[in-house]
């Protein structure tokens, strides 16, 4: 599995566009995940940004840690 943030103008705390990462194996691109203040959205193959399945972090921490209760 290869990750690579795709823009290096990235600060240390995300801005309201965040963060995306192109995510391929060895057979190609397999999706984008951008990370952003309040969701995660994961765009699998050519699915472009804002048509992606979404988490806010909360279900995000949840999928990770059942016992969160925030």
């Amino acid at each position: 599995m290869k990750v690579c943030i795709k823009d290096f103008q990235v600060t240390m705390a995300l801005g309201n566009n965040g963060i995306e990462l192109d995510v391929s194996d060895g057979n190609g691109h397999i999706g984008d995940l951008r990370i952003g203040k309040a969701t995660i959205e994961w765009c699998g193959g050519k699915t472009q940004q804002g048509n992606g399945i979404k988490k806010s972090w909360p279900e995000l921490i949840r999928l990770f840690d059942p016992n969160y209760k925030r």
